[in-house]
C-alpha cells in the first residue's frame, strides 16, 4: 500500500507544481511532514543534501523519501510519480500543440502562474534562510552562530572574487568552499 501512496503523492506533487524543483518544496515539506516521513528539522537538512548532491531537488527528495519509506522499490515509484506528470505534459505540448507559445489561453495562464511561481521559489528562499539562521517558530529563534559566519563568509568570498578578481565563482564551487568551512569551523569549534 506504501507504493501506491507514494505514487500518487508525489504525482500529485509534480502534477500541481509549476516551475521547477524550488516551487516544489513548500507542498513536498507539507506532504512529508503531515505524513510524518520527517520532521521539520530532517526535512530542512535533507534540502542542503539535496543542493549539494548531482540532479534536481524534487527527484532526489522524492528518490530519499521514498527510500525511507519503502526501500528501493519506495524510492522507484516516488521518482517516477514526481516525473510522471511533466514527462506527460511535454509529451502532450510537444505532439499536440504546434503553436503552443501563440494560444492566447496558454499566455494568460503562463501570466497567471510566473508570479506564484517566483513567490514560491522567494518564500522557500526566504525560509531556508531563516531556518540556516536558527529560526524555530515566531515564538523562539536558536541563534546559529557557525551557519551565520559561514554564510557571512561565502557572501564576502563571493564578492571579493567579482570586485577584485573579476571572476563569478559558480554554484559548484560556492557549495565546496562551503562545505570545507563547514568542515574547518566545527573542527576548530569541536562540534
Amino acid at each position: 500500500m506504501i507504493y501506491v501512496i507514494l505514487f500518487f503523492e508525489f504525482f500529485k506533487v509534480g502534477l500541481f507544481t509549476f516551475g521547477g524543483g524550488y516551487a516544489m518544496i513548500p507542498l513536498i515539506e507539507e506532504l512529508v511532514i503531515g505524513r510524518s516521513w520527517l520532521s521539520q528539522t530532517q526535512f530542512y537538512d535533507f534540502i542542503g543534501v539535496c543542493e549539494s548532491t548531482p540532479g534536481p531537488v524534487a527527484i532526489n527528495m522524492a528518490t530519499y523519501i521514498g527510500s525511507t519509506q519503502g526501500g528501493l522499490l519506495g524510492s522507484i515509484v516516488a521518482t517516477a510519480g514526481v516525473v510522471l506528470p511533466s514527462f506527460l505534459i511535454i509529451l502532450l505540448v510537444a505532439s499536440v500543440l504546434k503553436n503552443f507559445e501563440e494560444n492566447k489561453f496558454v499566455k494568460a495562464f503562463l501570466k497567471g502562474v510566473k508570479p506564484v511561481v517566483v513567490a514560491l521559489i522567494v518564500s522557500t528562499g526566504v525560509v531556508l534562510l531563516a531556518k540556516a539562521f536558527g529560526y524555530v517558530s515566531l515564538s523562539e529563534f536558536n541563534a546559529d552562530f557557525i551557519s551565520i559566519i559561514i554564510f557571512a563568509l561565502i557572501t564576502g568570498i563571493y564578492f571579493a572574487m567579482q570586485k577584485f578578481f573579476k571572476i563569478k565563482l559558480s554554484a559548484v564551487k560556492i557549495i565546496l568552499i562551503s562545505a570545507a568551512l563547514g568542515i574547518c569551523i566545527s573542527l576548530i569549534g569541536g562540534k
